[in-house]
């Protein structure tokens, strides 16, 4: 190829050993990378790592890609990559701790073994927004990684593993930005590309590699980093980095053919299709004209993503209707969100059906094949005018796809339906499946309604958002108290006690003739809480209440849950936190 022939074994290892020496002298510059200013992050990132981008403006440029390609293949050169990797990045998060209440060393004290069990079970959960945002904060706060029983290793993957389980793309993007996490969480880099891939965002996935300055050790994300040189036209810099590939042992026949054609090798179109990956389907499409697929059950759902993203789908709505494994593969791909419901609706239009089929379709569905009578049943439900019946039809359609496991192929064209129906005129024994399908979305960001008669849904809440000053609070709570202490029908609630609780916590003093209005039960913290706060275990707290709201969001949650989860805060003075749960679960809202 015409680049090597430039380039003698010789010439070849000159240029590897200078620039091993200088990143070797780079390595020996001592650190201080949590006070480090931008100018001197800069400076480190140009000593120490070895960018591409402009191979095609300098000889230079050319060098570092030389070594860019070493370091993918060279066990030394990825250990020592690795070895600068953990002086340099000893703290990886995206919010500084002071934001919320937090200081650096919020694992310090965590064991390892108790985390990795906490974290078991929240993989396991469906977070609520009010949980997510609490994991968020302990996640991603800078601090540095707990110690005791527990590799660094294995609480970043617990960090990338939870990112990923959260699908916030604009999130892990940040964090990546931010930390330059390309080879210590490249799961997570591939999940991110791969996810805007299949979303055919192809620019956006390429802005991930403009965005990072390090020698690209994975594979497949080195693969992927090759393609979108091509796609940003930097084509002579892709050659040089894709022979070099080669010249050191790269074999992939597959990648090789594509890639090939696409830097102009090769006029020959390769018409194989590999679902390896997205990356490798998605090149099988880009180099093939001509390119047809008919996807599977058994095709991943990233792939069926993609196809639906990039309109690869449209010559499903030809199928043959007697086709009915294609049309079950449709309805998989309708359930797994990969496929409109509306047009699976379309074909079920297409079936064929006598009057007296739609006439009794309760007793002639029973014959029918499960897709032939999800047909038969919506067709009839287009047909039928009286609510309570349609309400019926819908049901029992909705009935069928839960019977095979498909459910959500029916969930946003249901819901649609039952918006047209008026809730008033729903008969009793349909209003549980009215009410369960129709999902209301949420409402609009409620308002503050201040109550002066109760305790914690007064105007002395402004506390909590910073509207106080220390003495005029311990003013107003006090006069507050007196006058209730006058109203002998005046219930003292649990909010009541958590809005003082944390008053107090704060050093607000209120008056002892005043503390004999309620009791406070030591017990109800769980213990192994308890014991987190003894030991200053703040990011463990935080976990573990994270596991307790679960999928409930805070003003759903029981008034002796938020007790504890109030009072663990106050012991570990997060106050920031504390407030904004406290403005969540005290006052009345419109």
């Amino acid at each position: 190829m015409k680049i090597l022939k430039l380039l003698n074994k010789k010439f070849f290892s000159i240029i590897v050993f200078l620039l091993f020496s200088s990143f070797l002298m780079a390595e020996e510059q001592p650190v201080d990378i949590w006070n480090i200013d931008k100018k001197k992050i800069d400076e480190i990132s140009q000593s120490n790592n070895l960018e591409i981008e402009n191979i095609d403006n300098s000889e230079n440029g050319s060098q570092e890609s030389i070594y860019k390609m070493q370091s993918t293949k060279k066990k030394d050169t990825i250990e020592l990559d690795q070895t600068i990797a953990s002086k340099n990045i000893k703290i990886l998060g995206l919010y500084d701790p002071e934001d919320n209440g937090l200081d650096i060393n919020i694992w310090d004290n965590s064991d390892g073994d108790q985390l990795k069990r906490i974290f078991s079970k929240i993989s396991k959960i469906d977070l609520s927004d009010d949980a997510t945002e609490i994991m968020k904060i302990s996640m991603l706060t800078n601090a540095y990684s707990p110690k005791k029983n527990i590799t660094n290793e294995e609480f970043l993957k617990f960090k990338s593993d939870w990112l990923i389980k959260n699908s916030d793309l604009d999130l892990i993007e940040d964090y990546y930005i931010k930390n330059e996490i390309i080879n210590i969480h490249p799961e997570l880099i591939k999940y991110l590309v791969n996810e805007y891939l299949s979303e055919a965002k192809i620019d956006k996935a390429c802005e991930v590699f403009s965005k990072n300055s390090q020698p690209i050790q994975d594979d497949y994300l080195s693969k992927f980093n090759l393609y979108c040189l091509i796609k940003n036209n930097k084509k002579e810099q892709a050659q040089l980095i894709f022979d070099l590939k080669k010249e050191l042992g790269f074999n992939d026949e597959y990648f090789e053919n594509k890639i090939s054609y696409l830097l102009g090798y090769s006029s020959k179109i390769d018409e194989s299709i590999s679902e390896k990956t997205i990356l490798a389907f998605h090149l099988a499409h880009i180099t093939n004209p001509n390119f047809s697929f008919n996807p599977k059950n058994t095709t991943d759902k990233i792939i069926w993503k993609y196809l639906a993203a990039s309109n690869l789908l449209n010559a499903l709505k030809e199928i043959d209707i007697s086709d009915l494994e294609k049309i079950s593969t449709i309805e998989n791909a309708a359930h797994n969100k990969n496929y409109p419901e509306k047009d699976l609706l379309d074909i079920y239009k297409r079936f064929q059906f006598s009057i007296n089929q739609l006439l009794n379709v309760k007793e002639i569905s029973k014959t029918l094949s499960n897709i032939e009578s999800r047909a038969l049943i919506y067709q009839k439900i287009l047909l039928e005018s009286e609510n309570v019946e349609k309400l019926k039809l819908l049901r029992m359609l909705k009935g069928s796809f839960k019977k095979d496991n498909i459910s959500n192929a029916f969930d946003t064209e249901l819901k649609k339906f039952l918006k047209k129906m008026d809730p008033l005129e729903i008969p009793d024994n349909l209003t549980s499946f009215y009410y369960t399908n129709i999902k209301i979305e949420k409402e609009e960001k409620q308002k503050i309604k201040y109550n002066n008669d109760i305790l914690h849904q007064s105007k002395l809440l402004n506390y909590f958002k910073g509207g106080y000053s220390k003495s005029k609070i311990e003013k107003d709570v006090n006069n507050f108290l007196k006058k209730i202490s006058k109203n002998k029908k005046y219930f003292f609630s649990k909010k009541d006690i958590i809005f003082l609780e944390a008053l107090k916590s704060d050093g607000i003093n209120i008056e002892k003739k005043y503390e004999n209005f309620y009791k406070i039960n030591p017990s109800e913290i769980p213990t192994d809480i308890q014991v987190m706060v003894n030991n200053n275990e703040k990011g463990a707290t935080l976990l573990r209440i994270a596991e307790v709201i679960g999928q409930d969001n805070l003003d759903r949650i029981d008034e002796d849950t938020i007790y504890f989860i109030i009072s663990a805060l106050n012991q570990l003075e997060i106050n920031i936190m504390r407030n904004k749960i406290l403005l969540k679960v005290l006052p009345l809202k419109v």
